[in-house]
């Protein structure tokens, strides 16, 4: 069996390579470069630069490598972003869902495993977020993962396509010190470029009513992210039947405040956050279960935030020096 993994040159999409490397699973990877990076892959796994809109490609791809399973990490991420550029995100994370599809089923590949996000609930009235939360995105972003969810069910529906897709909060860590995060919106870079720039870190809002007064919110490792994306293939390979979608979550959360602790343990600076005001519509609490998961996907909060902000900081530093 051959998975192709899109996106599989990105932060995330890296992991699951190496994940199903590590577990002698065949891989090709497809994608654009547009955030990825090809020195994140490793060695002798077959990749295809471009884009997933690029119908005949992605066909081709599959064909020419015997792919039996698509995981589908590639997409438009920065939610904050989409809001400015809609157009742009429905075209990466709907079309291409779309465009990927339709090649899968020219081909005959009738196993997906979709990386989804969150982000389909909005800011939910609920402190412990399930399967079965109300979903109300709040962003073009949130709501291409989740027209990506409905395209993949009516799909099964239509042709008998197994998927599965699985919704997560912040992936923070690394899993390889070659591999790291290098988004302009994620926390952790935006964090560790501060620290590297001589600039305190904000923190926005240290009035809620959680323990230390900052925001809580789930972060999960990037390696138990990976280990749960193959869980799924695997059982889609096998016939096992999957939920429809799944959370990954850590059940408890942690803090902003917190955070800057942990990174002020780990890389050794000291600094004192500065406090900014509440950004409107942020919520004093998002966490989800990861019950489902857990039973299915080997789903296990494996790392610790000590071991989270670790990681990162070991990857950036060496990233930096090389």
């Amino acid at each position: 069996m051959t998975w192709l993994v899109t996106g599989g040159a990105g932060y995330i999409g890296a992991h699951v390579v190496r994940a199903l490397v590590d577990r002698g699973i065949d891989v090709v990877v497809l994608d654009d470069l547009s955030s990825g990076h090809d020195s994140f892959l490793p060695a002798g796994v077959p990749f295809v630069q471009g884009n997933i809109l690029d119908g005949d490609l992605v066909a081709s791809a599959l064909r020419d490598h015997a792919v039996t399973g698509v995981v589908h990490v590639a997409g438009f991420k920065y939610a904050g972003v989409s809001v400015q550029r809609p157009l742009h995100t429905y075209a990466q994370n709907v079309t291409g869902t779309l465009v990927l599809l339709q090649a899968m089923a020219e081909v005959g590949v009738s196993r997906i495993v979709f990386s989804s996000s969150a982000a389909v609930y909005g800011t939910p009235d609920t402190e412990l977020v399930t399967e079965a939360t109300a979903k109300n995105p709040q962003s073009p972003y949130g709501e291409s993962k989740l027209i990506g969810e409905w395209i993949l069910a009516d799909q099964g529906v239509a042709s008998g396509l197994a998927h599965t897709s699985l919704r997560y909060f912040n992936v923070v860590g690394s899993g390889y010190e070659d591999v790291y995060d290098t988004s302009p919106h994620n926390l952790f870079p935006l964090l560790f470029d501060a620290l590297l720039d001589g600039r305190s870190p904000k923190i926005f809002g240290d009035d809620y009513p959680t323990p230390d007064g900052t925001c809580v919110r789930d972060y999960v490792h990037v390696s138990d992210l990976a280990t749960s994306h193959v869980a799924a293939a695997q059982r889609l390979d096998a016939g096992e039947p999957v939920e429809p979608v799944y959370n990954l979550g850590s059940g408890e959360g942690v803090s902003v405040g917190e955070i800057m602790t942990a990174v002020r343990d780990s890389t050794g600076i000291d600094f004192t956050p500065e406090v900014a005001p509440r950004r409107p519509g942020d919520p004093a609490r998002i966490v989800a279960s990861g019950e489902l998961a857990a039973r299915d996907l080997d789903w296990v909060m494996r790392h610790s935030l000590a071991d989270m902000v670790d990681s990162a900081w070991r990857a950036r530093s060496d990233a930096t020096r090389r």
